[in-house]
């Protein structure tokens, strides 16, 4: 099976982020650029899924040369081969944007290597605009099905079956191939590189294309617009309430809702 992943660098998500000064222009200066969590969720399930029915997996980022760390990490635990995607033209692109350079990309690394990919994996969301909508918007690019928030996934006769993850509990969808899937945090943890994997990762070579490469591809015009960017409201800290009894502990409470007046 040739299955391919997206991914997306992101700033690392432990770090607590914040505005510049007077601007609505997110600080990122010394913060860790890192694969985006849900990503690395995709890159195992597609890992495992290779392991069990044999296959090859391209993982593929747009993003400045930097971004070429993101690609190697992934070569570390389960690709085979990547791709960056850069061009100046790319910078600053919506979802929408993205997903057609995706495909345009898709497109190309299919026809260089004269099979087209079964399977398009990418996160649920990046951690740092958590919109979702690059797997959807790429499908469509594609003019292929999509299937999200996956937990899980085989294959079968017809093609794999997912498992998805909704609000009331799962469900298991059957697809043709090819087909685009987004992952949700499956019942397991991404595997560690060792040692070995990491130095091996570094060696091999990450070719890039560029807009020319992609036929002159461009982003077009935004589809959405961000209106303002800014910062969460800091929590109160909570109050603890030690009362002589039960009974005197919630008449307490249910006073102080009433003053705030929530109740």
């Amino acid at each position: 099976m040739e299955i391919l992943v997206c991914l997306k660098q992101v700033p690392d998500d432990s770090v607590e982020l914040h505005l510049k000064p007077g601007t609505q222009e997110v600080n990122l200066e010394g913060v860790t650029p890192v694969v985006n969590a849900f990503d690395t969720y995709a890159l195992e399930m597609a890992t495992r899924l290779k392991e069990a029915v044999g296959g090859s997996i391209t993982a593929i980022t747009i993003g400045p040369e930097g971004a070429k760390d993101a690609v190697k990490t992934c070569l570390a635990v389960g690709a085979n081969q990547g791709c960056l995607i850069t061009d100046p033209s790319f910078e600053g692109a919506d979802t929408l944007g993205k997903s057609k350079i995706l495909a345009a990309a898709i497109r190309k690394l299919e026809a260089d290597a004269g099979k087209p990919f079964d399977l398009i994996f990418c996160g649920r969301e990046a951690t740092d605009k958590a919109t979702g909508q690059v797997g959807p918007q790429l499908a469509e690019a594609l003019g292929v099905g999509v299937v999200t928030d996956l937990v899980d996934i085989q294959q079968t006769d017809a093609g794999v079956q997912a498992k998805q993850e909704t609000e009331e509990g799962y469900r298991l969808v059957d697809t043709p191939l090819p087909c685009v899937v987004t992952v949700n945090k499956p019942p397991y943890d991404p595997r560690y590189p060792t040692i070995k994997s990491k130095l091996a990762a570094r060696k091999m070579p990450i070719p890039t294309l560029d807009a020319a490469a992609l036929g002159g591809v461009a982003p077009g015009a935004a589809g959405s617009h961000v209106v303002k960017v800014y910062e969460p409201a800091k929590r109160q800290a909570g109050v603890k309430l030690k009362e002589e009894t039960c009974e005197e502990t919630v008449a307490k409470a249910i006073a102080m809702m009433a003053d705030a007046k929530v109740l």
